[in-house]
């Protein structure tokens, strides 16, 4: 498993902003198939922590209402160093022979407003996600989903693989 960590020596400054994805190397009949990882549970408390008028910036489009909840939920979708790091290790040690690699990278700021987070993408024939939180063996104090795209991704061409998730 190769892991591509871009944020060594970089901090965020709000503590949180650490972005992750990985790729599986077999998944649902597909090769190499990527899947944005974001935190899918918070307080409602947490939203009040942080300075909004520094980590927003300005709206993506303006002929349309401007509406900075999406972008706050972005943010709140993105881990901690501890987050990060805990993760990195939880995939690294139940999923090292499946999980081809992991990118880490923080979220540049400041976020337009106008984003759709991860968690508002509806599942369909195009999306899907999958909900770490819920495997029986998953040990993170966190709720963690992932987001992806077979549409994006080639036919494997063996199908005895079995798929990570």
């Amino acid at each position: 498993m190769q892991i591509d960590d871009q944020t060594q020596g970089q901090e965020p400054q709000s503590g949180r902003g650490y972005v992750l994805s990985m790729v599986v190397s077999q998944f649902r009949g597909y090769e190499d198939v990527e899947i944005h990882l974001f935190r899918s549970h918070w307080e409602a408390e947490e939203e009040a922590d942080y300075d909004w008028e520094a980590l927003l910036g300005e709206p993506m489009r303006r002929d349309q209402p401007i509406d900075p909840e999406g972008s706050r939920r972005v943010f709140l979708e993105t881990f901690s160093l501890e987050e990060k790091d805990a993760l990195i290790e939880y995939l690294h040690e139940h999923y090292a022979d499946r999980v081809r690699s992991i990118r880490a990278s923080l979220l540049p700021l400041p976020i337009p407003i106008g984003l759709t987070p991860l968690s508002s993408v509806a599942e369909d024939q195009r999306f899907g996600r999958i909900r770490l939180h819920k495997i029986p063996h998953y040990s993170l104090g966190f709720a963690v989903e992932g987001l992806y795209s077979l549409t994006q991704h080639k036919p494997s061409r063996g199908q005895d693989a079995k798929d990570a998730f």
